[in-house]
């Protein structure tokens, strides 16, 4: 029988010349080209201008006072008598299946009342007017705005709140921007708030054991140059505060941050200027189509050019571990009955539709928005998470009469279930009837295979 050992020696040889030309593509491969993101992404970031949280409207329990102001509204929609009627007869309005429209409706109740308000941001920038403030007072105005932003946040990062504050898992402020126009105030009012963070080691706590609640953002990046400057910027801050890493969100809102002035993809080299401190990208809507001379009426969400410039930014963000935000709507749900139900069927819709695109996030800029955020994202999550546990106990079973998935399609079903679960679409025993445990799901979520595991056992 003629021996294999030359075909075995050639194989060995031609290995040993892939790994050498691969090594820096291997530890791509195995580092950062595999970084999904697995762990909770909020659903939403709330945009809340900070003269409508700070001064005579101090308001440290603003995601209640945005709650309660929600289910006011949702219940007074129709002729409900009730709120779960309101709930329901609203979830049909908008398209939720009839047998589906009751528990999508008792959801997004439970949600307004325990959680309305995931993600906070306290906004410094385009938000933040200093109306009747003279210009000569318009610093001191800030900092002292800036320097109760800093009270409020340590006080929901570090528990000390009131018995009937709902406060969001997730908080920061955004700053102006590096343009040379605004960009010292802009370091100056995030200064403030560090400094007041930093006091009684909160601060360094949060970013010690939970740095992703904490949430600031850069707005209108133009180059990555900037973000590179930011990062320098942060080193000097963690050192005067002798804190550990602290990360950062990069708000896309202009073309320059989507193709750069050599024609290439500025996304890719923003995130790598980030140093691994960026959490998140986030779309800007309306500065992004205005500057690409989209007239107002035309402006939206699902606008063509906001399209493709989502498209680039999932590309880039995919399996690198940070996450993708959404812009907003303006078209604000408020008025009569049925201009506030005509704003919910648009608000509806839109995050609907980026949900399907697998873009995680939006933002939220009235109260009445809550109500559809929560109701559309449930909705979404309720139509397939059944369907999706029974397909990944099939899966993780080694059953395939009925399904051939695949390690990729586990991962994201896994994945699927778990934001599910997080954002109040999926209870705690319908998690269970998957067959696995969360922290199972969670390893399918990153490599698609239990077997071996439950081989093992």
């Amino acid at each position: 029988m003629k021996s294999d050992a030359p075909l075995i020696d050639l194989a060995t040889r031609l290995g040993a010349l892939a790994d050498a030309r691969l090594a820096v593509t291997d530890d791509l491969v195995r580092g950062r080209w595999a970084t999904p993101v697995v762990w909770r992404q909020p659903v939403h970031t709330v945009y809340v201008p900070a003269q409508l949280m700070t001064g005579d409207a101090h308001d440290p329990d603003i995601a209640r006072t945005w709650g309660d102001a929600a289910l006011a509204a949702l219940e007074a929609y129709g002729d409900a008598a009730f709120l779960q009627s309101a709930a329901t007869a609203l979830a049909g309005d908008l398209g939720v299946p009839d047998q589906d429209a009751a528990t999508v409706g008792a959801l997004t109740i439970a949600k307004l009342e325990t959680e309305p308000i995931e993600d906070l941001r306290i906004d410094f920038e385009d938000g933040f007017t200093q109306r009747g403030v003279p210009l000569s007072d318009r610093d001191a105005d800030e900092d002292a705005r800036a320097a109760e932003a800093a009270d409020i946040l340590r006080g929901w990062f570090s528990g000390v709140r009131g018995d009937t504050t709902t406060a969001p898992s997730f908080a920061g402020i955004r700053f102006k921007s590096f343009d040379p126009a605004v960009r010292d105030r802009g370091l100056r009012t995030l200064v403030i708030v560090l400094s007041g963070l930093a006091e009684g080691g909160v601060l360094k706590n949060l970013l010690e054991t939970n740095p992703r609640a904490l949430r600031l953002t850069l707005p209108k990046v133009q180059h990555h140059s900037q973000v590179e400057t930011f990062v320098e910027i942060l080193t000097m801050l963690e050192d005067r505060f002798a804190v550990p890493q602290i990360p950062f969100e990069v708000q896309v809102e202009t073309p320059q941050a989507i193709v750069g002035v050599d024609g290439e993809a500025e996304p890719t080299r923003i995130l790598a200027a980030g140093q691994g401190r960026i959490l998140s990208l986030h779309y800007g809507t309306y500065d992004y189509s205005a500057s690409l001379g989209v007239d107002a009426a035309e402006q939206s969400m699902e606008h063509p050019v906001a399209d493709h410039a989502k498209d680039v930014l999932q590309v880039a963000t995919a399996a690198v571990g940070v996450e993708l935000s959404d812009g907003s709507t303006n078209r604000i749900p408020v008025g009569t009955g049925a201009e506030i139900l005509a704003g919910w069927r648009l608000h509806h819709r839109l995050v609907t539709r980026h949900l399907r695109r697998a873009v995680r996030q939006g933002w939220d800029l009235h109260a009445h928005q809550l109500v559809t955020r929560h109701l559309a994202t449930i909705a979404y999550f309720r139509a397939s998470w059944a369907t999706s546990a029974e397909r990944l106990r099939d899966y993780v079973a080694g059953d395939a009469t009925r399904w051939m998935d695949e390690p990729a399609t586990a991962k994201a079903m896994a994945g699927y279930l778990l934001r599910a679960h997080a954002c109040g679409a999926v209870t705690d025993a319908e998690l269970a009837t998957t067959g696995v445990t969360p922290d199972d799901l969670r390893i399918l979520q990153v490599t698609g295979r239990l077997q071996d595991r439950r081989k093992e056992s």
